[in-house]
């Protein structure tokens, strides 16, 4: 095990209703009495729950601007438009209202307002960010665990470059307002592919070269099943306050930093990903459940080792043979993914001709020769994994 710092200050508020103390905890915890108000589309205006945020910050005398719009995927450019705004109306927070993109694009903004030059300097890793406005959240979609972590995903439009950008404190959101029955009227689709990227951030941090970290290991394949099993639930009965609740919280769990104490993380099939929905702007997780079947077959071949025990402890599997029980469960997690509608090629997600040399092109430009933390892949091997998703 090596040595870690764990540390998360974020005030999770979670259960019912929960959402009417957004504007206590915007003038309490995070201090701030003028704030840019982040959201997406029209489900928050629809639902009433924007109605119900404005009401809770307007009793609690915290004034807001709002900057709506934001998209999947999100992008610079309304991050520029925020950056803006916030300095013109001199506000001292942001509070995001929605799941990661949302979240992602406050972050983003919260940085880039104290900011003297652009703030894609910190996603290019020209200059790490130092200070940044306090971020609330309001999540809507579990998913990303951006209302947990300091982490922040963007895309630049000009060439496409869709980067994370990691900090450990400074952009960890002030407090995090969870209620699961704001979920309950997600589509399955998005419920899945929520699914998906929180699995993939506890085997991001699972499969490491690090030896003898017994306890992480196991709560990360305990969040694995868990959610697993709750993810039967949700599907079946998407109304179903408890099994929303629980996969909630495996969300912000995977994402935390929990999961990664004491050893060196991986991350290429989110690497791989980012330029898969950055080409062909598709949904995050559902490249997450085409990327990692691939990534974990290529793994059986060269580095069978954690994936057999991924698929013996997860997924039940008995084959004694490395090889053998790495693509059993190999079989298991496709077979999972497929139980909860989500894709596992590249023709399932709707990418009937990917340019793979561009893909790997990309890869390899914003990230380096080599990569990756459990396996360093070079672009022959990186090629190969794509041609797996085929």
């Amino acid at each position: 095990m090596n040595n870690f710092t764990f540390c998360t200050p974020t005030r999770y508020l979670f259960g019912r209703d929960t959402e009417k103390e957004t504007g206590r905890l915007t003038a309490g915890e995070m201090k701030s009495h003028n704030v840019l108000l982040v959201y997406g589309g029209q489900s928050a205006i629809r639902s009433g729950l924007l109605d119900r945020v404005r009401l809770s910050l307007t009793d609690a005398g915290v004034t807001f601007c709002e900057l709506g719009g934001v998209k999947p995927n999100p992008t610079d450019d309304r991050v520029y438009e925020g950056i803006a705004l916030a300095r013109e109306k001199k506000i001292d927070g942001l509070v995001a209202v929605g799941g990661g993109s949302v979240i992602d694009t406050a972050k983003a903004i919260a940085a880039g307002t104290l900011y003297d030059g652009d703030f894609w300097d910190f996603y290019a890793g020209k200059t790490p960010v130092e200070k940044a406005l306090p971020v609330g959240v309001v999540l809507t979609i579990p998913a990303a665990g951006s209302e947990g972590s300091g982490n922040s995903v963007i895309t630049r439009i000009d060439g496409l470059h869709k980067i994370s950008l990691r900090t450990d404190m400074v952009l960890r959101p002030k407090f995090a307002v969870m209620n699961p029955a704001l979920t309950c009227t997600l589509p399955p689709y998005q419920t899945a592919s929520g699914i998906a990227d929180m699995m993939a951030h506890i085997m991001e941090r699972y499969f490491s070269p690090t030896d003898n970290v017994e306890v992480t290991d196991r709560l990360s394949e305990g969040l694995l099943k868990a959610i697993i099993g709750e993810a039967a639930k949700v599907m079946a009965t998407p109304d179903d306050y408890e099994s929303r609740a629980n996969i909630m919280w495996a969300g912000t769990l995977a994402h935390n930093g929990i999961c990664g104490c004491g050893r060196a993380e991986d991350w290429t099939s989110h690497f791989m990903e980012h330029e898969i929905s950055a080409v062909y702007n598709v949904t995050h997780g559902a490249g997450l459940a085409v990327v990692f079947p691939a990534w974990l077959t290529f793994m059986a071949d060269v580095a069978p080792s954690k994936p057999a025990q991924f698929a013996r402890r997860v997924f039940g599997v008995e084959n004694r043979d490395d090889k053998g029980a790495a693509l059993e469960g190999v079989s298991a997690l496709k077979a999972f993914f497929g139980s909860i509608g989500l894709p596992v090629s590249f023709a399932e997600l709707g990418i009937a001709s990917p340019d793979i040399d561009l893909l790997v092109s990309k890869l390899h430009e914003n990230k380096g020769d080599l990569v990756g933390g459990y396996r360093k892949l070079s672009p022959v091997e990186t090629k190969a994994i794509y041609m797996l998703m085929l």
